[in-house]
């Protein structure tokens, strides 16, 4: 969430940041009523409770005429201090839940508009010339099949559509993509983690889950429980409800989990194949940082992502994602998309995303510093990266690097993670 005090001194700025996220600029005011409401309900309380703690010390010492009216007093003030407690508790709530409703205010360099609205910042690898090698390329499906790696027929069998099995090579190359994602993590400094794939509510709605995504996400209602989309979810609210020493960050984690999504509003959309699924795999990445760190740290993760896109020998470019695209709890996020063959375009494959102090804020991560002999205590800010979406990743390799004997090449940095191989073939029984 952000900063109440920030919405009462610039108004107009979070209304130009809820315009151009395209969300409902009203809410501005509705909260700033439910501010207000709030604080003079707070105030109310206070006068009320500091009145009813003055009687009860004049009680004792009043005479018995006086004492009569002191105590027919005390009786009226006790049900008003309740009543105003309850106008308070109602005023938190109110103002709470417009506050949670309210997307995290956009950066100033963001391109303003839609999904297509992104601009490019920069481009990295060649583009291959199929024709000019003189074969037309396979898409991955096609060649994940009589790779013997990917099987969707009996994912769709078993669980329904958008769900695969990865068999054989395809097994073993997700497990490549894993340990060398984590390696490459590991050497700048990220601590690795398995984290829980079922999270509580709270922890759901403080990274910012359950507002405009609510869509997309898994709910186990009988035990109140959500599937995570991202280990970002577990990660963010590990420290959830903690005071982190200045001193200690940053704090870098390195999550590998399953992630579920619905893809809700996608119908007909990357139906054919694994780039779009339900469940898939992912390793990424999270900083607990000091809020004026958090712009340097966004373009380190965001290296660290071409570092390993890089590695890959994939073609990829690097954009800004617009303000209608961000998120809830993003400022500005930056995406990585590979070049795609058989789709002759770029796609999505890793994100990097700024959340400043909005999920700290929500989920009461707080950092405390030690300066001149004084302490305080305020928001930490929590940034994410996406290091490797497996599904994703496996297509752009498999469609990138493929031969015309329908065999794939593996790039230098994985082959160590598969056993020396340079090829991948079918594995025969």
């Amino acid at each position: 969430m952000i900063d109440l005090r920030l919405l009462r001194e610039d108004p107009d700025r979070v209304r130009a940041s809820q315009r151009a996220r395209g969300e409902d600029v009203e809410l501005v005011d509705a909260l700033l009523s439910a501010d207000e409401r709030r604080r003079s309900s707070g105030v109310r309380f206070d006068e009320l409770r500091n009145e009813q703690k003055s009687l009860g010390k004049l009680i004792p010492k009043a005479s018995p005429e006086e004492r009569a009216e002191l105590l027919k007093r005390a009786e009226q003030l006790k049900t008003d201090v309740k009543a105003a407690e309850a106008e308070q508790n109602e005023a938190d709530e109110a103002a709470k839940s417009l506050l949670l409703k309210l997307g995290n205010l956009v950066h100033p360099d963001v391109p303003v508009g839609g999904e297509e609205d992104f601009t490019v910042l920069e481009t990295h690898g060649t583009i291959r010339d199929f024709a000019a090698e003189g074969f037309e390329p396979k898409d991955h499906l096609e060649l994940g099949e009589a790779l013997g790696a990917i099987d969707v027929e009996r994912g769709a069998k078993v669980s329904g559509s958008r769900f695969y099995y990865l068999t054989g090579v395809g097994a073993l190359l997700e497990l490549a993509l894993v340990n060398a994602a984590i390696a490459q993590a590991t050497e700048a400094g990220f601590i690795p983690m398995l984290t829980p794939a079922l999270v509580r509510p709270r922890a759901m709605e403080g990274t910012g889950f359950l507002g405009q995504a609510a869509e997309n996400v898994y709910h186990l209602e009988k035990d109140d429980y959500y599937l995570v989309g991202t280990s970002e979810v577990p990660l963010a609210a590990y420290h959830m409800d903690e005071i982190v020493e200045a001193d200690k960050l940053p704090l870098r984690y390195a999550g590998f989990s399953p992630c579920f999504r619905r893809e809700a509003g996608t119908y007909g959309k990357d139906t054919r194949g694994i780039f779009r699924v339900h469940q898939f795999d992912k390793v990424e990445m999270f900083s607990y940082v000091a809020p004026e760190d958090a712009e340097a740290e966004h373009q380190r993760l965001l290296a660290w992502e071409k570092q390993w896109l890089n590695s890959l020998e994939l073609p990829f470019q690097v954009i800004d994602v617009a303000t209608g695209d961000l998120g809830a709890s993003a400022s500005r996020k930056f995406d990585c998309e590979a070049w795609i063959p058989t789709q002759g375009k770029y796609r999505e494959l890793t994100s990097a995303s700024n959340c400043d102090s909005f999920q700290a804020r929500r989920l009461s991560v707080r950092m405390r510093e030690n300066a001149n002999g004084k302490s305080t205590v305020q928001p930490l800010a929590t940034l994410n990266g996406t290091l490797c979406a497996v599904p994703r990743t496996i297509v752009a390799i498999l469609e990138n690097h493929q031969q015309a004997d329908g065999s794939v090449r593996v790039p230098a940095a994985l082959r160590p993670y598969l056993g020396g191989r340079e090829l991948l073939e079918p594995i025969s029984k």
